[in-house]
């Protein structure tokens, strides 16, 4: 089983939270690729007619961007989440074990 940074079991609520960061950091990591994606290659081919060259860098970019844009944001997300759980399970009142010591 999965240990937490004070040597004790995640709870199954501690397990069910990072599994739902993990599934939303994906959602929003696709969401923000095919945004960037969009943006960058597909909008601009099917509004204009760019010369050959300009098409090829558009197919080039969009795909590398929209990459880059994903790995971000998953990395972030969990990131953020990552510091919150930590300073979740830090006492407010260092050695201190309860609040009325």
């Amino acid at each position: 089983m999965a240990q937490t940074g004070y040597g004790g079991r995640r709870s199954t609520a501690e397990r069910d939270a990072i599994t739902i960061e993990i599934g939303y950091a994906l959602v929003s990591g696709v969401v923000a690729a095919l945004a960037v994606f969009g943006a960058v290659t597909a909008g601009p081919l099917l509004a204009f007619d760019p010369p050959r060259a300009v098409a090829s860098a558009l197919m080039t970019a969009g795909p590398v961007l929209a990459a880059l844009v994903f790995v971000v944001r998953v990395a972030t997300v969990l990131w953020r989440f990552h510091g919150q759980a930590r300073a979740a399970a830090q006492p407010s009142q260092p050695g201190r074990t309860s609040p009325d010591s």
